[in-house]
């Protein structure tokens, strides 16, 4: 399950238990909306609460990311286990954007302001 929100062009997702593909799909069509309004996209991802994901929802997100390659300025990801900083930075490989991993959401959104001051 994940929440959204989005202000501007920063778009706000925090994963709870397993990432699914269902999930993935609803954080995709908010960002091709935020894109389409708003042009280049800020994500601050939330994953500290994510217990697991699917193999689809993976390959996914790899395909998702290679679409929209240019399409993001920053992306802060805050990670609660090394494992999913890891496959942050993996998703760097990705997109031409600035992906940084952080373990304290208010230094997540310090970051993201600094992209928008």
């Amino acid at each position: 399950m994940i929440t959204s929100e989005y202000s501007g062009n920063l778009v706000t997702v925090t994963a709870f238990g397993e990432f699914t593909l269902a999930d993935y799909r609803e954080f995709e069509d908010l960002v091709n909306y935020r894109i389409k309004f708003e042009g280049i996209v800020n994500l601050l991802i939330d994953l500290r609460q994510m217990t697991d994901f699917t193999l689809d929802m993976a390959l996914e997100e790899l395909r998702f990311a290679r679409a929209h390659s240019h399409d993001f300025g920053r992306v802060a990801v805050i990670a609660g286990t090394p494992w999913v900083a890891w496959t942050a930075w993996l998703s760097q490989v990705f997109v031409d954007a600035d992906v940084t991993v952080f373990d304290d959401e208010a230094a997540a959104r310090d970051w993201l302001a600094e992209a928008t001051a």
